[in-house]
């Protein structure tokens, strides 16, 4: 594939210039800072610990309550088997709710952080 640009010069640096490391630590004290990560472990941390209990629940009832668990649902279906796929459809929703919470209220703070950062260097 050919381009009409040149080729860069030997010995160019062609990285963008990068912030300090006070400037990095000046944001990371920033209340601006505070809240993009305030909004990332009010949603992470829930989901995780509410994942966890519910992987918990699957492994203590697959070791304690065989019986519920071999209760037949439809043929020769079990509970436990249900159970099973759902730890599969938990795990993709919580994925899908993540990535629509960081799209909404995540990445536009980080992303005005960034270029601020980059526009100081």
């Amino acid at each position: 594939m050919a381009t009409d640009a040149p080729p860069p010069e030997a010995g160019a640096d062609t990285r963008p210039a990068q912030p300090s490391t006070d400037a990095f630590t000046a944001v990371q004290q920033s209340e601006e800072f505070g809240e993009l990560r305030r909004a990332h472990r009010s949603f992470a941390f829930p989901l995780t610990i509410g994942f966890i209990v519910w992987y918990l629940l699957y492994v203590l009832l697959s070791n304690y309550a065989g019986g519920f668990m071999g209760t037949k649902v439809i043929g020769n279906i079990n509970v436990a088997f249900v159970f099973g796929l759902a730890q599969f459809l938990t795990t993709f929703l919580i994925a899908w709710f993540y990535s629509r919470h960081a799209a909404a209220k995540l990445d536009p703070k980080a992303e005005a952080i960034k270029s601020r950062m980059e526009a100081d260097a």
